[in-house]
């Protein structure tokens, strides 16, 4: 069969032959034992109704193998044999442009050089999926290539609901995943509901086909680290930045620290995934040694040197060391995935990787309890460091909320609403006020037909926009504009492109509607191919988070997910080409909401109309929300904004003198 053929099969009405467990690549951990006998017979029957009522005897015995070994039924048999990658966009089957795009994205989000886990279809996080089983992703892509303009299909939580009847207007896909009743958003909720395959964990941007590699995190990290070098007064030159995790997301830190011109340390537990970094360029050195380790750390300050280096190991280890050897760290962070603590996430320190793999199957409650032992100790160890200068904060991952709830000693002594632990998340002090409260967030767009030299040529488009809005731009945003602009310039000798050929930018409003519209009118013209636009939802508007995207909001309302509902209901009939909302993210199930899409453009005056409706909104709900909760610069950002389009009309706060508060 062709590869359209396949796609076009769907579920194969043949079974195929079962396919051996491959232990080449990057898998899953085994999940823990969490059903109970009744509710594994539930999970088997939720798996086989996807399948023919005639092979329910051959599959039994091997789904309910797999859900023993690996604590899920993937089914392993069901994984396609071509190629998983990004392939143009003409060679999809379909009958909608729309649906193609949508085909190119989900198949990116599962090419090998992008995601972290391909054989059990999780992007990154270590529980961030596209789909949760290979069924779904077969009947999806049926789906997708029968669909015409006039239909939605509706994702709920990785299944396929169906194809249902619509316009052209509408989205052409409708995701959510992990949407519960609040009541039932703890972490061992998601494990058992998970483990019965009725709902799946998308992270932000895997379950809604828009991640694009490490390069997705990149330039919002080498923006942070760029500004955290700011805020205290240092050039990265010949400093010290010193982080954790090489995952899917925060395998961008190395390559960040080198665009941003300081020393990298990064610390992760996993060989694989840090050899893969190191194949892949976004390291320059592994080390295992703590003793070279510190060696080469000075080698790199006395000569100034630009360079990344991954520590195989914990970092817990690091921040004794470097603290023991007086290596004075500048800038501290971590990256772990903490928002999945007990599941991969992060690893107890004087354990192996594969001792702890073992423990967090077998013994899930002691693994939990070495966790906490560990979280104790990272955060015994930055204290040490931050009271010699070194400024640490929380990169939003959940580090210092699971740190909290493991004792760890990183509550601020004198809370205030909004500030109550010792350090700071980053949104807090850098991108908040820098970047979301004026508008800037993390823009993304792909080249549908897969061409290095459409990316180029994007990359130049993108480059011209911005510095004929940098001319006019007020003062306010100048550092945003010019930091951008160098961004996009040294784009393509950084490399950064995994897996599709995709770029990100930080824009505001203005800049997106700008630059979208330029390769609107380069595609009518025939000079590049389609476009997928799209953004991390790490953005100004599409999420809700108390301890990252809205942790810099102070009147109370953080705990609110009213801006991500609004966010995504907007995209929807303003013309977005899907939209998605999910219960989880960077940092836990239960503990955010974040909202997406993708638009695809193609040329057409209707791609050109809906862009401009839709990508205003998309920016400009958030900067409303942010400038009502007194946000000194979204208050500005938000002024602008009705200058430049009369039909915007926000209710703005009234200041209330803190005085006459004080004297009550």
């Amino acid at each position: 069969m062709t590869f359209k053929e396949q796609i076009k099969q769907g579920i194969p009405t043949t079974l195929p032959p079962k396919k051996e467990y491959d232990t080449t690549i990057n898998h899953a951990p085994k999940r823990k034992e969490i059903l109970t006998e009744e509710e594994k017979k539930l999970a088997l029957r939720n798996a086989l109704r996807y399948f023919d009522k005639k092979h329910h005897e051959e599959l039994l015995p091997e789904f309910a193998e797999e859900l023993e070994k690996y604590g899920r039924i993937y089914m392993y048999r069901f994984r396609p044999d071509y190629k998983m990658y990004a392939r143009p966009i003409e060679e999809y089957p379909g009958k909608s442009e729309q649906a193609k795009a949508i085909m190119v994205m989900i198949q990116n989000n599962l090419d090998y050089a992008v995601a972290q886990h391909p054989h059990e279809l999780i992007t990154y996080g270590g529980n961030g999926a596209v789909f949760s089983n290979w069924a779904q992703y077969l009947l999806t892509m049926k789906y997708l290539s029968e669909m015409t303009n006039k239909q939605t299909l509706v994702m709920y939580s990785g299944h396929p609901m169906g194809l249902f009847p619509s316009h052209k207007d509408a989205p052409r896909v409708v995701v959510t995943n992990g949407m519960m009743i609040p009541n039932y958003s703890k972490p061992d909720d998601w494990e058992k509901f998970n483990a019965l395959g009725v709902t799946q964990y998308g992270q932000m941007t895997a379950g809604s086909y828009m991640y694009i590699g490490p390069q997705g995190i990149v330039h919002g990290t080498t923006i942070t680290v760029l500004n955290g070098f700011r805020k205290i007064g240092k050039s990265p030159k010949g400093n010290l930045f010193v982080t954790a995790g090489l995952g899917g997301m925060s395998g961008a830190q190395p390559k960040a620290g080198n665009i941003a011109g300081c020393i990298t340390v990064c610390a992760e537990v996993n060989p694989k995934i840090t050899q893969v970094r190191l194949d892949q360029g976004w390291i320059d050195e592994k080390m295992t040694d703590l003793d070279e380790l510190v060696a080469r750390v000075r080698k790199a300050k006395e000569n100034e040197e630009v360079v990344s280096l991954a520590y195989l190991g914990n970092i817990v280890d690091v921040w004794e060391k470097f603290a023991e050897e007086d290596v004075h760290i500048d800038l501290g962070s971590d990256q772990t995935s903490l928002h999945n603590p007990w599941a991969g996430g992060y690893y107890p320190v004087d354990m192996s990787f594969e001792e702890s793999n073992e423990m967090m199957a077998n013994n899930p409650e002691l693994f939990k309890e070495k966790v906490q032992e560990t979280l104790r100790r990272h955060a015994k160890a930055i204290n040490k460091h931050t009271a010699k200068g070194t400024y640490f904060f929380d990169y939003g991952n959940a580090f210092l909320l699971e740190a909290s709830r493991a004792g760890a000693d990183v509550m601020n002594p004198n809370p205030t609403l909004g500030r109550e632990f010792k350090y700071p998340s980053y949104v807090q002090d850098i991108m908040g006020p820098m970047c979301f409260d004026y508008g800037f967030g993390p823009f993304r767009w792909v080249c549908t037909s897969g061409k290095p030299e459409d990316l180029a040529k994007t990359d130049a488009i993108a480059c011209k926009v911005l510095e004929k809005i940098m001319k006019k731009s007020p003062e306010e945003i100048q550092q945003q504009m010019a930091d951008n602009i160098q961004w996009i310039k040294g784009a393509q000798e950084n490399k950064l492109v995994v897996g599709s050929q995709a770029r990100i930018l930080y824009a505001d409003a203005e800049g997106r509607m700008k630059i979208a519209e330029a390769f609107n009118k380069a595609i009518k013209k025939g000079k590049i191919g389609p476009v997928v636009l799209g953004r991390d939802h790490h953005d100004v508007s599409g999420t809700d988070s108390p301890y990252r995207e809205t942790s810099n909001i102070y009147d109370g309302s953080r705990f609110t997910a009213d801006m991500a509902i609004h966010n995504v209901i907007g995209d929807s009939f303003r013309g977005a080409t899907w939209v998605s909302i999910h219960n989880g993210g960077g940092v836990g199930w239960g503990e955010v909401i974040n909202g997406g899409f993708g638009m695809l453009l193609d040329g057409s005056k209707d791609a050109s109309r809906r862009l401009k409706s839709m990508l205003f909104w998309d920016v400009n709900n958030g900067i409303a929300r942010r400038s009502w909760a007194r946000n000194d610069e979204a208050v500005f950002a938000i002024k602008r904004a009705m200058e430049a389009e009369k039909k915007l009309k926000v209710t703005l706060p009234n200041l209330v003198d803190d005085a006459l508060l004080e004297n009550m």
